[in-house]
């Protein structure tokens, strides 16, 4: 799902179920993050690094530990920039060349409806308006979802720009449909707060894809050089 979602520079893993391929390994730093964790999170943790192994291997880099930095975010290998989600029975690893694309992020998220206290919390007024049209008009997508998804997929390729912390009502999404399609499609999010500078522009919006299957919705976001 993912790979359809990105440009041809991005190589992308995925894995559907819960258990870790055989002979799926964790390097010891990336143990001791999760000495403590319960099991379940452990399964998504070696998973969603499996993927991303995978990847690094797609790109003839050799397999590396992926630790966490600030906000939890992935530390790449060097000249390497990448996203990785993961969901129940679900996890995906995008990897590209930082001479690539300037930054990216992806996420997945089951197709239900949110909890109805979320959307308030991460939603603007414009954007409750135009999910309301949408509902309408496609109703068999939940786009309460498919908007909190493509937050994230917009933080996750902001934050590596920035070092910063993006709150989801500094994000205007506007979502939109592919042509002839109901589920699939693009949006926009436009930054309502400074913008990051890729390649001496100042970037004001992430352009990003989403799409609806497998009992899934999954969204991203690629940021190239000339994105200002």
């Amino acid at each position: 799902m993912i790979e359809e979602l990105l440009p041809d520079s991005v190589v992308t893993v995925e894995a559907h179920g819960d258990e870790p391929a055989s002979g799926a390994t964790l390097y010891p730093a990336e143990q001791a993050l999760i000495a403590r964790a319960v099991e379940k999170r452990r399964r998504e943790f070696t998973l969603v690094r499996t993927c991303a192994r995978r990847a690094m291997d797609k790109l003839g880099v050799s397999p590396q530990a992926v630790l966490t930095g600030d906000r939890g975010a992935p530390q790449w290998p060097a000249g390497l920039i990448g996203s990785m989600t993961h969901c129940e029975g679900y996890a995906a690893a995008a990897l590209a060349r930082a001479t690539d694309l300037a930054s990216l992020g992806i996420d997945a998220e089951p197709h239900l409806p949110l909890p109805d206290d979320v959307l308030p919390a991460v939603s603007l007024p414009a954007e409750d308006s135009r999910l309301r049209e949408l509902a309408a008009d496609h109703p068999a997508v939940h786009w309460d979802r498919l908007l909190f998804s493509a937050k994230e997929s917009v933080y996750k390729a902001w934050f590596p720009l920035t070092g910063k912390w993006l709150d989801f009502t500094e994000a205007d999404i506007e979502v939109g449909l592919t042509s002839g399609h109901t589920t699939s499609g693009v949006f926009r999010a436009r930054l309502l707060v400074p913008g990051p500078v890729v390649d001496g522009h100042r970037v004001d919006h992430f352009d990003g894809r989403w799409t609806v299957g497998q009992g899934l919705v999954a969204t991203a976001v690629s940021v190239a050089y000339d994105a200002g």
